[in-house]
C-alpha cells in the first residue's frame, strides 16, 4: 500500500457509508429469502428437502471462496476487487430473479456468494486503509461497519415479507440491482487506491482450500437432513479433511502461498479469529431458533416476527456505535470480548426458559436484549483485533480469514444446534417444538461460554491505545 502523508482522506466517512452498505447487503442477502421460500418452491419446483439450498448455495460459495477473495484483494488491489465483487453480485441477483427452474436459481445464488466473497475481505481492507492512521476513528469505523450486519439481517426479514406479500419473490433479488449500480459508480471516486502487488496466485492452494471449505460447509448443512453418521456425511467430511490437510501441506512448501501459515504466529490474530468463530456459532443459531419460536410457538406472522427482533437490532446498533468504542478505548478489547461472550451465554440461557404458552414481553424480550448486549460488546473488539493484528500488506488475507471463520462458525453452529433441537423435539406440538428450541438455546449458550473462557486464556492485553489499530503509518494510503 502506498502511503499518504498529507493527512486523512476527506471523503473517508462517505466511503465508510459505502463499505457499511456492502456489509448490510451481504448479510441481508442471507435473510431476505426466508419468507419467499414457499412461493419459490411452488413456482420453481423445489422439493421440500432441497428448498434449503436456496440459502445453502449462497453460504457454500461465500464461505468457500473468502480466502481466495482475501488473497486477490492483496494482489489486485482492494478497490478493484471491491468493484468486481459488486458487479458479480449484481449478475448473480439478476440470474436468481429471472430463474425459471431449480438449477438456474441455485446457480444465481452461488454467483451471489462469489460476489460476496470478493466484497467482504476487500471492504475490510479498504476500511483499514481509510482509518488505520487514527485508532480512535478506526474503532468508530469498525462500530459503524459492525452495526450494519444486524441492520441488514433485520431489514432482510422485513423486506422479504413486504416484497413477497405485495410484489413478487423475484424482487427479493432485484432489490440489489440499484444498490450495485450506485456502488459501481461511487467506488472509483470514494475508495483509496493501492497499486497491484507483484506475486502469483496459488492456484492449487486456492482449489484445495475452496474445495475443502465448500465440502465442509456442504456436509455441515446437509447433516441434519442426511444424518450425522450417514455415509454421505462422513465421506464428504473425510473428503473435506483430506483437501484441507493438502492445503496446509501446500502452503508450507510454496514460496508465495495463498495463506502464509506463520501469520497465525502474529499475537492475537488466531485468538481473535477463534473468538469470531465461536461468536458466530452461538449467535446465528440463536437468531434462527428465536425466529422459529416466534412464528411456530407464539404464532406471530413473518412481519410481526421481524418487528419482534427489532429491539435486539436497535440495542446492538446503539451499543456498537456509541458505547463499544468508548469501552475499547478505556479497557482494551480483551475485557469486552470476555464480558460480551458471558452476557451472550446468559441471554441464551434465559431464552432456553421460554415457555410453550409464553409471550414476547416476558419470555423473549428481556433475555434477547441481554444476548444482544453480549453480541454488541464482543463483535467489534474481536473483529478489530483480528484485522489490525496482521501486517498491512496482508490486510486482505486477514479479512478473508476472519470472514471465513465467521461464516464457517455460523454454518457449523447452526447445523449442530439444528441436530440438537431435532433430537430433543418430541413431536410437532408447541410443547414438543419448545423443548427442541430450548435445547438449541442451551447448546448455543455453552458455545458462548466456551468462547469467553478461551478468550480469557488466549487473548493478550495490548495497550488500550494500540488495541484498535496497528501503527498509524501502516494503513494510510494514497487516494486516487
Amino acid at each position: 500500500m502506498a502511503t499518504d502523508n498529507t493527512g486523512p482522506n476527506p471523503r473517508r466517512w462517505r466511503a465508510l457509508a459505502l463499505i457499511a452498505a456492502a456489509q448490510f447487503m451481504v448479510i441481508m442477502d442471507t435473510s431476505i429469502i426466508g419468507v419467499a421460500l414457499p412461493k419459490m418452491k411452488d413456482d420453481l419446483g423445489f422439493s421440500q428437502e432441497n428448498l434449503s439450498w436456496v440459502f445453502n448455495a449462497y453460504v457454500v460459495a461465500f464461505g468457500g471462496l473468502l480466502l481466495l477473495g482475501g488473497r486477490l484483494s492483496d494482489l489486485l488491489g482492494a478497490r478493484r476487487l471491491f468493484s468486481t465483487g459488486w458487479a458479480v453480485l449484481g449478475v448473480g441477483s439478476l440470474v436468481a430473479g429471472l430463474a425459471q427452474n431449480v438449477p438456474t436459481e441455485l446457480a444465481g445464488r452461488a454467483v451471489q456468494g462469489l460476489g460476496a466473497a470478493m466484497i467482504a475481505p476487500s471492504a475490510l481492507t479498504l476500511l483499514m486503509m481509510l482509518f488505520g492512521g487514527n485508532p480512535k476513528e478506526l474503532t468508530k469505523a469498525f462500530a459503524l461497519y459492525g452495526a450494519a450486519a444486524p441492520a441488514g439481517g433485520t431489514a432482510g426479514v422485513f423486506l422479504g415479507g413486504l416484497i413477497t406479500q405485495y410484489i413478487s419473490w423475484p424482487w427479493v433479488f432485484y432489490i440489489n440491482i440499484p444498490v450495485v449500480l450506485i456502488a459501481l459508480i461511487a467506488t472509483p471516486s470514494l475508495m483509496p487506491h493501492a497499486p497491484r502487488r507483484s506475486g502469483g496466485i496459488d492456484i492449487l492452494g486456492a482449489l484445495t482450500v475452496t474445495g475443502g471449505l465448500a465440502a465442509a460447509v456442504y456436509a455441515i448443512v446437509r447433516a441434519p437432513e442426511a444424518g450425522w453418521a450417514s455415509a454421505p456425511t462422513l465421506l464428504t467430511l473425510a473428503g473435506a479433511a483430506v483437501l484441507l490437510i493438502a492445503f496446509l501441506v501446500i502452503q508450507s512448501k510454496r514460496r508465495e502461498p495463498l495463506m502464509r501459515l506463520s501469520i497465525f504466529r502474529v499475537p492475537n490474530l488466531g485468538a481473535a479469529n477463534l473468538a469470531q468463530f465461536l461468536l458466530a456459532a452461538a449467535w446465528v443459531p440463536m437468531w434462527f431458533f428465536l425466529n422459529l419460536y416466534l412464528q411456530q410457538v407464539l404464532h406471530l406472522g413473518a412481519f410481526a416476527s421481524g418487528a419482534a427482533l427489532l429491539p435486539m437490532t436497535v440495542a446492538i446498533m446503539a451499543i456498537m456505535i456509541t458505547l463499544a468504542p468508548r469501552l475499547i478505548a478505556r479497557f482494551g478489547p480483551k475485557p469486552l470480548v470476555v464480558t460480551g461472550m458471558i452476557a451472550l451465554a446468559v441471554g441464551l440461557g434465559g431464552l432456553s426458559l421460554a415457555r410453550s404458552d409464553g409471550n414476547f414481553w416476558t419470555d423473549v424480550l428481556p433475555a434477547s436484549l441481554v444476548a444482544a448486549i453480549g453480541m454488541a460488546l464482543a463483535f467489534i473488539p474481536s473483529l478489530g483485533t483480528a484485522i489490525s493484528s496482521a501486517p498491512p500488506e496482508e490486510g486482505g488475507l486477514a479479512s478473508g480469514i476472519v470472514n471465513t471463520g465467521y461464516q464457517v462458525g455460523s454454518a457449523l453452529g447452526l447445523a449442530a444446534m439444528t441436530a440438537l433441537a431435532g433430537a430433543q423435539t418430541t413431536d410437532t406440538t408447541v410443547e414438543g417444538l419448545t423443548s427442541g428450541f430450548s435445547a438449541a438455546f442451551i447448546g448455543a449458550a455453552a458455545i458462548a461460554l466456551v468462547g469467553g473462557v478461551l478468550a480469557v486464556a488466549t487473548l493478550r492485553t495490548p495497550r488500550p491505545e494500540a488495541a484498535a489499530a496497528p501503527a498509524p503509518e501502516a494503513h494510510s494510503a494514497t487516494v486516487a
